[in-house]
């Protein structure tokens, strides 16, 4: 199968958000763009029928509809449409296995709880074999000024001491198609024997920024000589990790954490920090599996 970016299309608001995301990206890496519709009712492609009695008619003006109006601004990428007669979750994560990126949108609900909620969304980020991205659509009471193509930054959040080339092979590859700078960033929350009680022990806490700095500059840099080009920062933060990535994330043009494939049979499939970058980040969100 030809290499593309794969977006879930259902006709939401956040689904048409995530389409239009898809096809600035598809258009920057070169890619194609295939637009998923599933449904287990779909039926065979009949020869011709009259639209009051054809079952697909609705799904085929969804992906019609979505394909024309991203045609029209994309005018040189390829756009394909597909149906498929087979649950939403499975064809999605079919297609996933399948596709440099698959791209999903978010339910849009009021600024106080918005966050992503959607019933397949999730799932498929905590299943998904390679890098999902979750796009939220904007409501009309959000006043979310909109970023230009080339402006923003991409944020990647570093756990380490663990494996991560293909998180930093990821953000790095968004930073050089954008033509923007990245920043790495790590949080690590101050340890019990560090706090006294006038603050911290500033000797331990200089102690632990040493040695994240080691290992940060240790994973950057094999990353940095195969982008030359790309501006790079680091931000170690001695605080919650969670706090740190969404901090850095406002007004990033995406951000980009890890998902670690295998983790024990009782742990949650997704860590603290994704959890907390899917429901609280405002910009995009790449999820890469690792």
């Amino acid at each position: 199968m030809e290499t593309a970016i794969t977006v879930g299309l259902d006709g939401s608001p956040g689904s048409l958000a995530a389409a239009r995301w898809a096809a600035d990206e598809a258009e920057r890496r070169k890619l194609t763009l295939r637009l998923l519709h599933a449904w287990p009712t779909l039926v065979p492609e009949p020869t011709r029928m009259p639209s009051e009695i054809d079952h697909n008619y609705w799904a085929r003006r969804l992906v019609h509809n979505a394909q024309a109006e991203l045609q029209a601004s994309h005018p040189g990428l390829t756009i394909l449409g597909n149906l498929v007669a087979d649950d939403p979750l499975n064809a999605l994560l079919q297609a996933a296995s399948e596709s440099e990126m698959t791209v999903l949108g978010s339910r849009g609900l009021d600024p106080v709880e918005s966050y992503f909620l959607g019933d397949i969304s999730t799932p498929v980020v905590e299943r998904a074999e390679r890098p999902v991205v979750l796009i939220r659509a904007v409501s009309r009471t959000e006043d979310l000024p909109t970023i230009p193509r080339k402006a923003g930054r991409v944020v990647v959040a570093l756990k380490l001491h663990v494996p991560c080339d293909s998180l930093l092979e990821f953000a790095f590859g968004a930073a050089a198609a954008r033509g923007v700078p990245l920043q790495a960033v790590h949080g690590r929350a101050v340890p019990l024997h560090a706090v006294v009680p006038w603050g911290v022990d500033h000797a331990v806490t200089a102690v632990i920024t040493q040695d994240a700095q080691k290992h940060l500059t240790q994973a950057l840099h094999p990353w940095r000589e195969k982008f030359p080009h790309v501006e790079v920062a680091d931000d170690i933060d001695l605080e919650s990790p969670a706090k740190a990535v969404i901090r850095a994330a406002e007004g990033a043009a995406i951000l980009v954490l890890g998902r670690r494939k295998h983790r024990p049979a009782l742990a949650p499939r997704l860590g603290p920090v994704a959890q907390a970058a899917i429901h609280h980040a405002r910009c995009p969100v790449a999820v890469v599996p690792h």
